[in-house]
């Protein structure tokens, strides 16, 4: 998986927001923004391949978390970019 060229993150008045840039063919009417964790995530990844295995593994070490917990929340994060189209696989 990976993160989809042209997606940007951004610090916008303290939050972490997601926009497109030069994508002039995508429908983006939305911001999408992401917690501490997920912009932690896509920052650690650029323009890497990925799986959930891998963001879980940055979470236990970053968290101090267990890997089930960080698991479960790398697998619906996932699930989520692909959903919003900002992510594929």
């Amino acid at each position: 998986m990976h993160i989809k060229k042209g997606f940007v993150l951004r610090k916008m008045c303290g939050e972490y927001v997601v926009t497109a840039d030069g994508l002039d063919l995508v429908n983006f009417n939305k911001l999408i923004t992401l917690n501490d964790s997920a912009a932690y995530l896509w920052e650690c990844l650029g323009e890497k391949e990925f799986d959930q295995e891998m963001l879980a593994g940055l979470l236990e070490k970053k968290y101090d978390i267990t890997k089930e917990q960080a698991l479960k929340d790398t697998i619906s994060l996932c699930e989520t970019w692909k959903k919003l189209g900002i992510a594929e696989e």
